[in-house]
């Protein structure tokens, strides 16, 4: 845990002296800092942790869609959660869109990230409908479901060279 702090420090620092090496000497760089604020709503920065029991990242061929669901978890629930989708998981193996699963270690605490990838938008439709339909996704769902505080879903579509497209 003293390496992963110093790691920290060391990534916040340099961080920090990139900027401030950037952007005091470039004109164009400040420029852009100014015309950026105008469209920065907000932003916040997580340091996370892959949960264990999720499959091993493969990059994907071909066109894929990947839907990130995050969940903003009751405090002093996160091994609760942990132990319910390491059962859970085994019911989304087979279609193999479990892509990672990752649940904060620092910044907005209690948060779990799930990256799922499908072919397209009809075929997640499809393989969601088709774990309800397993014996005993819905007992998961169940247990899992009063441990959500927020939660929210986003569809990205990787750009042409994302080692993920």
């Amino acid at each position: 845990m003293k390496n992963l702090a110093i790691s920290i420090i060391l990534c916040q620092f340099i961080t920090e002296l990139f900027h401030y090496l950037f952007f005091s000497l470039s004109k164009d760089a400040q420029s852009l800092l100014k015309e950026r604020a105008g469209y920065l709503r907000s932003r916040h920065s997580q340091f996370i942790l892959p949960f264990s029991y999720w499959p091993e990242i493969k990059m994907r061929t071909g066109n894929s869609i990947y839907e990130v669901r995050s969940y903003t978890l009751k405090p002093g629930t996160m091994i609760e959660w942990g132990n319910n989708w390491a059962r859970a998981i085994n019911f989304r193996r087979e279609n193999e869109e479990a892509f990672a699963g990752f649940f904060s270690q620092v910044g907005r605490l209690y948060q779990v990230h799930h990256f799922w990838t499908y072919a397209d938008l009809q075929t997640r439709k499809e393989t969601r409908e088709s774990a309800w339909r397993k014996p005993g996704w819905d007992e998961c769902v169940a247990y899992t479901v009063p441990l959500i505080k927020k939660m929210e879903s986003r569809i990205l579509y990787p750009l042409s060279f994302s080692p993920t497209h």
